[in-house]
């Protein structure tokens, strides 16, 4: 019976029109009061979320997932049709999501919650939409993370160059290919086993979510723009300068919550955006590796709603 539930409930799809590509959404308690969108990591999708929506749903919190473009059950864009996939595009994404899907519905400030890229696609949201969005849970934050102050200048001919390398370089590089070998000698799985310290939570599901998105006909070329826009955008779509702009204002409280044991993205680098941004606080989950709402679900919900319940805003 609870299979059913989340099935039918948390993982039901909807589909949106965004600027003519398919988005796939899903929500819990859409009739609820606080307004949350959960943000997937990268090659994962709204689904990662299975452990998560019910929780918000059960305590007054309009609980949304997306796919975000290129990912899951949302349409797969090459640079034919998009040029490039990067943080800027899923930010205007999730902007008018909230703008055509959300607002007709409910009018109060929007909650971010991201794992890895999608904490880097919640920051960008923050600071582009700083009014609408009441706060951020970034469970981690990627990105190279910099003290370096200096102000955001024009892109210099060395930079250009780079930029034209990266472009041609993903052109032609067989990424069709690589993707067929990922799939066939088990890869995913072995990038599972490195993002969870909990092995035991590595389930059939979780394998299906992450494996049929990359199985697409699509999703090379997709990936293409995704390896163009992310290696080629401005700085100041990068995390180090967002968080710099967020802090000037610290209108957005900041929530970092990271696994001592996380792989990807060692504890290390959240000690280094805490140390750098006071504001920023930070919550570290013991035994627990790069996807805790998924690998320790009870003490992300409870972490995170905490937080939430404690804000000044509600």
């Amino acid at each position: 019976m609870k299979n059913n539930f989340k099935e039918e409930n948390i993982n039901f799809p909807n589909y949106w029109n965004w600027n003519g590509f398919k988005i796939c959404w899903s929500v819990s308690g859409e009739e609820n009061k606080i307004p949350i969108i959960f943000l997937h990591g990268f090659g994962a999708s709204r689904k990662h979320w299975r452990n998560n929506l019910e929780y918000f749903s059960k305590r007054n919190c309009a609980s949304y997932s997306i796919d975000l473009l290129g990912f899951g059950e949302s349409d797969q864009p090459g640079i034919r049709q998009i040029r490039k996939l990067d943080n800027e595009i899923w930010s205007d994404q999730v902007k008018d999501f909230i703008a055509q899907v959300i607002r007709p519905k409910n009018s109060g400030k929007v909650i971010l919650i991201g794992n890895s890229l999608g904490s880097l696609v919640a920051l960008t949201c923050a600071v582009r939409l700083e009014d609408q969005i009441s706060t951020v849970i970034a469970s981690p934050l990627p990105d190279q993370i910099q003290e370096n102050k200096k102000s955001i200048t024009k892109k210099s001919l060395l930079n250009k160059f780079q930029d034209r390398f990266i472009r041609i370089f993903f052109m032609f590089f067989p990424l069709e290919i690589i993707l067929f070998l990922i799939t066939k000698l088990g890869i995913i799985k072995l990038g599972l086993n490195s993002a969870y310290f909990k092995k035991d939570n590595i389930d059939r599901e979780l394998i299906d979510l992450v494996t049929k998105p990359v199985l697409r006909r699509t999703s090379a070329r997709s990936l293409r723009a995704m390896c163009i826009g992310m290696s080629s955008r401005d700085k100041k779509f990068q995390a180090s300068y967002l968080l710099r702009k967020l802090s000037v204002s610290k209108k957005v409280p900041f929530l970092l919550i990271w696994g001592e044991k996380d792989n990807f993205i060692p504890l290390f680098v959240g000690k280094k955006i805490a140390n750098f941004h006071r504001w920023v606080k930070l919550k570290i989950v013991s035994n627990s590796g790069h996807c805790i709402h998924d690998e320790d679900p009870s003490v992300f919900n409870r972490i995170s709603y905490e937080w939430i319940r404690d804000l000044k805003t509600f």
